[in-house]
């Protein structure tokens, strides 16, 4: 799986996060969002990152209108999505909850090194060839 760019649906991403479909990801370009949750779900030993990608992870965000007990049921939706995505990345990537909770809270970019410290890759594919070839 290519994973690029930002994945906006915090709900598809908890269900492709939980099943066998993320398989080896392959981070290229950007992997924001929920892109870096599915980078950090595949097959441990096989997330790999090219070298000048950037990785970035942060807390759920979202919006609601309308009458303020529809706020309030939106806000705790919001929340708990919050506590299930912290899980999820620990369970990944080896961090704690609350180291988790901590860098989520601000946007926060990494480097492939830096995401592969963090737990989020396992290695990085350099372009001269020097990591072993994937086999798909």
């Amino acid at each position: 799986m290519l994973v690029t760019n930002s994945f906006r649906s915090i709900t598809r991403a908890f269900s492709l996060s939980s099943s066998s479909r993320v398989g080896i990801p392959l981070g290229i370009g950007q992997a924001c969002s929920m892109g870096s949750l599915l980078l950090a779900a595949g097959e441990k030993g096989m997330r790999i990152s090219l070298p000048n990608a950037r990785i970035m992870v942060h807390q759920p965000s979202g919006g609601a209108q309308g009458m303020a007990s529809d706020v309030l049921i939106m806000a705790e939706e919001l929340s708990r999505n919050r506590e299930r995505l912290n899980e999820i990345y620990a369970h990944h990537t080896g961090q704690t909850v609350e180291k988790i909770a901590e860098t989520l809270d601000r946007d926060r970019f990494m480097s492939a090194n830096e995401a592969m410290e963090f737990g989020l890759i396992d290695r990085i594919e350099n372009h001269n060839g020097s990591s072993p070839p994937i086999k798909i």
